[in-house]
């Protein structure tokens, strides 16, 4: 498959994670899809990505920002518990789609609020 029918077939269950998320009490915002190689660079050198070979590269992973609903108010939240139900319906949805929050960080943590599709 090429890279923009993986392109194409990503967004498509980014839309269906958006429209799962909704049904399910949550509100999603975009955060980032497209990265260039010196943004890379620069999340790389601060610490806040683990490589140079990010799927963001590619357009193939986006990083959402997830609210739920506390008392009358929405709140940002990248709890790992919190996020897991998005994380593991967006596993679900193709066997080439992968959580942030299934991934060990040299900095010791996860990264919950990225989903991305693998070309392999």
């Amino acid at each position: 498959m090429s890279v923009n029918a993986e392109q194409w077939a990503f967004l498509q269950d980014v839309a269906k994670l958006i429209q799962w998320a909704k049904e399910h009490g949550y509100m999603l915002t975009g955060g980032e899809l497209k990265r260039t190689l010196a943004q890379q660079a620069i999340y790389v050198k601060k610490g806040f990505s683990d490589t140079m070979e990010s799927l963001h590269l590619m357009a193939l992973a986006q990083d959402l920002n997830v609210f739920m609903k506390r008392g009358s108010r929405w709140r940002l939240t990248y709890d790992y518990e919190d996020v897991k139900p998005l994380g593991d319906y967006w596993k679900s949805l193709n066997p080439k789609n992968h959580w942030g929050g299934d991934f060990k960080l040299r900095s010791g943590g996860t990264d919950t609020p990225h989903f991305e599709r693998r070309l392999k």
